[in-house]
């Protein structure tokens, strides 16, 4: 039994936008289709209250409807610090580990801004070959120094540095013919400002986006037809981030190797017997690798053989 990042989520990237669905969601879609096909049933929208426990193991899940669902294995993708505060009964784990898991930092920094386009952009001295991977903005090293100060104060930065894709330009069958949709990552964006809230900076942040991409493809404004801001808020409300840390767990020295997601507990066994951790907050981390999922299925099927055994 797998839990995902948050009810409803079907695999998709957080933040993604409803513009346009393609890129991760692809891949999420391969990837239940070929689950599916070993058998696995997938639910989406079924919010999953609590884990349930028998003489100190994960028995299964209790949902939000109240439909109890008993399973071998839970498997949490969820963020470790949701997992253990908010699934597991803290009898069963105890306050020693309950209070290393509340310690888990999960400062989310990051933004999405998702724009639909009536055509293609034109960047200064870049085709569409160029434009087909990723548009980084950022201009130098003190550019990205004063877009990190400003988030270590709680603000946003007037400069921020983004990360730009055009996915239409690789599939064009994610938007009406001659139209695109722009993806843009906006890093250092805190989960807590200093001044007011995301409710009244959400449309700032899209303003100041394109403000920014057009410094690099002029008349990008005229183009943009329906914008999508996904604040580090909504990254915890719609997905089950904490503090909207997209990687689950501030990737750190001290929340990294065998410190991930906390120490003793790296190897995806997961609080107690029959839970097992595997998403961007077990090592090694976040990304679309699928190198936590791969490395936590060898020790899950290696405990269920033991069990098997016995």
């Amino acid at each position: 039994m797998l839990l995902s990042d948050s009810a409803g989520n079907d695999g998709g990237a957080p933040g993604q936008s409803t513009i346009a669905r393609g890129g991760p969601g692809a891949l999420a879609e391969a990837l239940a289709n070929a689950a599916r096909s070993f058998g696995a049933q997938i639910r989406t929208g079924a919010e999953v209250a609590r884990v349930t426990t028998k003489d100190h193991r994960a028995t299964g899940v209790v949902l939000a409807s109240g439909e109890e669902i008993a399973a071998r294995a839970v498997v949490s993708a969820a963020d470790p610090k949701r997992t253990l505060t908010t699934l597991v009964d803290p009898v069963e784990i105890g306050p020693h580990l309950r209070w290393r898991a509340t310690n888990i930092r999960t400062p989310g920094s990051v933004s999405k801004v998702d724009l639909a386009l009536a055509g293609l952009p034109a960047f200064e001295g870049a085709g569409a070959e160029q434009l087909a991977g990723r548009i980084v903005i950022a201009p130098s090293i003190d550019h990205l120094e004063r877009g990190f100060d400003a988030s270590k104060y709680g603000r946003i930065s007037e400069e921020p540095y983004l990360e730009a894709t055009l996915p239409t330009i690789s599939d064009p069958s994610l938007a009406p013919e001659g139209t695109h949709v722009m993806s843009v990552v906006v890093q250092w964006t805190p989960f807590a400002l200093r001044d007011g809230d995301w409710a009244g900076e959400r449309d700032r942040l899209g303003d100041l986006v394109v403000k920014s991409m057009e410094r690099y493809a002029p008349g990008l404004s005229d183009l943009v037809t329906a914008r999508q801001v996904s604040t580090p808020v909504d990254l915890e409300t719609e997905y089950g981030l904490t503090g909207g840390h997209v990687y689950h767990a501030e990737p750190a020295l001290d929340q990294f190797f065998a410190w991930r997601p906390v120490f003793g507990h790296a190897r995806y066994r997961f609080g107690l017997p029959g839970l097992y951790l595997c998403g961007s907050g077990a090592h090694p981390g976040g990304g679309v690798t699928g190198a936590p999922g791969a490395n936590a299925a060898r020790e899950i099927l290696a405990d269920l053989k033991k069990r098997g055994r016995r």
